[in-house]
């Protein structure tokens, strides 16, 4: 798959997902908001890792920058 996700992009998803955690962790968030922000979390971490993501693929978003040849 090609990368459709910036710099920016990917480091934005990693700290909203770090924050995530910490609430969790602290016990902040509970229940079924913890668990659902969980799955969260590790979707932005996954797609960060991977500079893709399948929600910008079905509408057409890339925020990478292009290559020049």
């Amino acid at each position: 798959m090609k990368k459709n996700m910036g710099q920016f992009d990917r480091v934005v998803r990693v700290i909203l997902a770090l924050t995530a955690i910490f609430l969790f962790y602290n016990k902040i968030i509970t229940g079924t908001a913890a668990i659902v922000l969980m799955i969260v979390a590790a979707v932005f971490i996954l797609t960060s890792l991977v500079a893709v993501c399948p929600l910008y693929t079905l509408l057409g978003i890339r925020t990478c920058q292009a290559k020049h040849a």
